[in-house]
């Protein structure tokens, strides 16, 4: 079956991802206790006793996310061979993983950094982001231009023609949501995030980021990895270096990539995370296969039959 496979960001952890996946597969648990290795501390305890505040801070988040979409990834390798894939944000690190242009441990690695830079730079203002649903980018931006002023708010995420995220310091995105309801969103939502990811306010992480870039080794992607960053499919490793750079604070143009991704014809996308709002965005596109989501043992099990069924009703 042509599966294009996809892993999500920040925003879907949650208390108690992985563990099941971990208490079911070899592979899985291979993969956190590779993470353990890398990281100095039992990762997969923290999921399973929280608590969530702690799970929610992007030091730890990004790397939790990151191990649990591989871990659910490599638990259903065998069930599938994908053709293409995208990571939101920072879980692109998950496609470039599984495309063999990077090393599990080096890229670990720079999601831990990451974590603990945009942690730093955080702390240093408090941000906060939101979904804004119901106005296009044009009219998120027309708002934006009124209530800007002199405070530090931005566009960040593209996640669907209607569905924008914005991202800045905390009071300013609190002010800019009310104005955004007042100019005909139909709502808005605070994320689950503790900082201003992709915005002006993790300048200060990009250093640090480029640093721990530059020492890993990439390669070419064996099968297509499409970046966030334009929608494309990545043809080289400097590229990829520049984008994960940039990634902190650059726009997130998810809905470009989705839209790519289905140039390729898939038959089938599967979200591997905790999550399903990629799923759920994939669902909405004209034109698109059937999506579904991994989060568990139970996941890994409906796309195995899934891809029986598929395999039966071509022969």
């Amino acid at each position: 079956m042509r599966i294009a496979a996809v892993f999500p960001g920040q925003g879907s952890q949650t208390v108690g991802m992985g563990c099941d996946v971990a208490a079911h597969s070899r592979e899985a648990r291979a993969i956190f206790d590779r993470a353990a290795s890398v990281l100095g501390y039992d990762l997969l305890a923290l999921q399973r006793d929280g608590p969530e505040e702690r799970l929610r801070e992007t030091e730890v988040s990004q790397p939790a996310i990151f191990t649990t979409n591989l871990a659910l990834y490599y638990a259903a390798r065998g069930a599938f061979e994908p053709i293409v894939t995208a990571g939101h944000s920072f879980a692109e690190l998950c496609s470039l993983v599984v495309a063999s242009s990077l090393d599990f441990e080096d890229a670990l690695r720079i999601v831990s950094e990451r974590g603990n830079a945009m942690q730093a730079a955080a702390q240093r203002t408090p941000g906060g982001m939101s979904a804004i649903l119901g106005l296009d980018a044009e009219q998120v931006r027309a708002v934006l231009d009124k209530v800007r002023g002199s405070e530090r708010v931005g566009l960040a995420n593209f996640n669907s023609p209607t569905q924008i995220v914005i991202s800045g310091e905390l009071q300013a995105v609190q002010r800019a949501g009310q104005a955004m309801l007042d100019a005909g969103a139909k709502r808005v939502v605070p994320l689950n995030v503790s900082g201003a990811w992709h915005s002006e306010l993790m300048e200060p992480a990009v250093e640090r980021l480029k640093r721990v870039v530059d020492a890993s080794s990439f390669r070419i992607p064996a099968f297509d990895v499409i970046s966030n960053v334009d929608g494309r499919p990545y043809r080289d490793v400097a590229t990829i270096k520049k984008s994960l750079i940039r990634s902190v604070v650059d726009e997130v143009r998810w809905h470009d990539a989705a839209a790519r991704l289905l140039t390729y014809d898939p038959e089938l996308v599967v979200e591997f995370g905790a999550g399903g709002v990629l799923s759920a965005l994939m669902k909405r596109m004209a034109g698109a296969p059937p999506a579904m989501v991994v989060s568990d043992s139970a996941g890994i099990e409906s796309l195995r039959a899934a891809n029986e069924r598929m395999a039966a009703a071509k022969s």
